[in-house]
């Protein structure tokens, strides 16, 4: 039986939170993360995305380990270039129907950093008709709801019924499994298992569809050298009740550590960068910085989910499958 290397994956976890240190300074929200005009793509997306990275990793990676006091740190400093959060109030009086500051802010609130003027005023603006009239797609909807759950807001929309509005929540032919519909199931079950944290969050007939096409589309989106998607497919794998096979992961996992640069750097998508993008720090960054991301958050959940590890609270998040999980995989490629 194919054994699955958990010491290259940690390598390859170990690289990309390098990359990612090194270049903290490009996730610094720059000085129009407060204009009308400006960038939402390159200022508080790259911040947020760095934000759930570490609160996720955090989470999945026990206080005693090295990269447990990385993630932390650079959660940390996500939390101060928001003001402690006092930027989210601002955003909040300049965009008050603007979802992005709730779901940036919830990932910082689930983490206990929170920040109570920004509640109480995020609340309000949820109670009118206009907050909860706003047109979504169901994929967006399904973590709206998940913000405010986050941030103290409830309101009486069902999950269940966002969720059977997804493309994954209609169990769709899979040969349909395209780009968009592959980032889009990936976020469904990141908020039905809070980023990996709870397999029982998936019902039993997506799981069990996942189960089946999950392994062909990730095959997929490696043949095209789609390293951020495939990254996201792997994250989604550790999510389940039951992983992937170990050929498959092993594959998978092979193949993300050759695409992955010497700096710990992992691109969105082949072609790779050009050996002159150096010259371009901004341009690598943006190249770069989200599957890199995902890179080390897909690799410390694979790690977690195949060694049996526990979350940084001591709890078995492995779910109903543990004990099938430790006689499928053995010990096999786990360090000693």
């Amino acid at each position: 039986m194919t054994a699955v290397d958990v010491r290259k994956i940690r390598e390859v976890e170990a690289a990309a939170l390098a990359w990612v240190s090194a270049r903290r300074g490009d996730f610094a929200l720059a000085d129009d993360a407060l204009t009308a005009d400006g960038q939402v793509d390159r200022t508080w997306k790259p911040l947020g995305e760095l934000a759930q990275t570490c609160a996720s990793m955090r989470r999945h990676t026990a206080p005693s380990d090295p990269l447990h006091a990385c993630v932390s740190d650079l959660l940390g400093f996500a939390w101060q270039q928001t003001g402690r959060g006092e930027l989210f109030l601002r955003l909040q009086r300049l965009e008050p129907f603007a979802t992005y500051p709730l779901e940036v802010y919830s990932v910082f609130a689930a983490a206990g950093l929170r920040h109570a003027g920004y509640e109480a005023a995020a609340a309000t603006v949820a109670r009118t008709r206009g907050w909860r009239l706003t047109e979504q797609e169901p994929t967006r909807r399904l973590g709206i709801l998940s913000a405010e759950r986050r941030s103290g807001i409830h309101r009486p929309e069902q999950t269940a019924q966002a969720l059977r509005r997804t493309w994954l929540g209609g169990l769709p032919e899979p040969w349909t499994f395209e780009r968009s519909s592959g980032y889009a199931l990936t976020h469904v079950v990141f908020h039905l298992t809070d980023w990996g944290r709870t397999a029982q969050g998936v019902p039993a007939d997506l799981a069990a569809y996942l189960a089946d096409w999950l392994p062909p589309w990730l095959d997929t989106c490696l043949d095209a050298g789609m390293w951020d998607l495939s990254c996201e497919l792997l994250v989604v794998a550790a999510s389940l009740p039951c992983p992937p096979d170990p050929a498959t992961l092993q594959d998978a996992w092979t193949r993300i550590a050759r695409a992955q640069h010497g700096s710990g750097a992992l691109p969105v998508e082949d072609p790779p960068i050009e050996e002159d993008a150096a010259a371009d720090p901004e341009r690598d960054f943006l190249h770069c910085y989200h599957s890199t991301l995902m890179a080390a958050f897909a690799a410390a959940l694979t790690v977690k989910r195949l060694t049996g590890g526990t979350d940084e609270d001591g709890r078995d998040s492995r779910g109903p499958h543990a004990a099938d999980m430790q006689s499928r995989y053995g010990e096999q490629g786990v360090p000693g």
